[in-house]
């Protein structure tokens, strides 16, 4: 037999359909799994981590952080903003983001707390 599975069933009825009662629909769950995602790429995850620490941040200012071109920096930008977890706004010439609430949320659900270096 399988390690990792039961070798007989012992199903609790109640707590087990209270929770399938509450599960996410497979719609969201696609959400869900498409906004964990878009962390997934460590050069968005580094974006991400320099939005939450230096709040709104010019894409100039990305693109000298992560040390990469701006165009991918804004490629990667726009794949967060389009899962809902970074803002964009535009000053003049200048392209700013910023976390969402929800951006800052997932992001403290998969990194760990830093510590600053001296």
């Amino acid at each position: 037999m399988d390690a990792e599975a039961c070798d007989l069933l012992c199903l609790d009825l109640p707590r087990a359909e209270s929770l399938r009662a509450r599960r996410l629909d497979q719609e969201e769950a696609q959400r869900l799994a498409e906004r964990f995602r878009a962390f997934a790429d460590p050069t968005r995850l580094t974006l991400a981590l320099a939005l939450r620490d230096g709040g709104e941040l010019c894409v100039c200012d990305l693109s000298w952080i992560v040390e990469r071109a701006q165009n991918l920096v804004s490629h990667h930008l726009r794949a967060l903003r389009n899962v809902g977890l970074v803002d964009y706004r535009r000053e003049g010439k200048m392209a700013l983001y910023s976390l969402t609430e929800s951006g800052r949320a997932q992001l403290e659900l998969v990194s760990e707390p830093r510590v600053a270096r001296a």
